[in-house]
């Protein structure tokens, strides 16, 4: 990512924590939304799961410039995420959903180059997470030998 979109996103994603809770449960009810059947991995707290959900966009935010700080944050909480059942297609709920908050929480100000860039800052993120929890391979249904 380049620095403008960098600065695009980080910027773009002060304006929606300032909405704090808000912007989590607004998250949820779209990822919700998109796959209503993704409800059953959050066993938990919401409050609880907003908050981390707040929290870890915030430490990714703050290391665009420096993403090799995270890295190994990021990977771990992918292979994390395989515990709860997360799949490789959930990843693209998740952008989908990340993406109609923005536009929500955004308004008029989530122009088509602000989602590009978020779509950029996304898909990085992404390519790591599913690289650390997949490998190169697509994951065993649960269950299967």
């Amino acid at each position: 990512m380049d620095a403008r979109k960098i600065a695009l996103v980080q910027q773009s994603f002060e304006k929606v924590a300032a909405l704090g809770v808000t912007a989590a449960e607004l998250f949820y009810a779209e990822l919700f939304a998109i796959d209503p059947s993704l409800r059953t991995m959050f066993r938990g707290s919401m409050p609880e799961q907003h908050r981390k959900l707040l929290s870890a966009l915030a430490l990714v935010m703050r290391s665009l410039h420096t993403p090799e700080k995270i890295i190994g944050a990021v990977e771990k909480l992918a292979v994390k995420h395989l515990d709860y059942g997360v799949q490789p297609e959930h990843y693209t709920y998740v952008g989908n959903a990340l993406l109609r908050t923005l536009k929500k929480g955004l308004g008029p100000e989530f122009t088509p180059e602000l989602s590009e860039a978020w779509v950029d800052a996304f898909r990085m993120l992404a390519q790591v997470m599913k690289k650390a929890a997949y490998g190169g391979a697509q994951p065993k249904a649960r269950g299967a030998a």
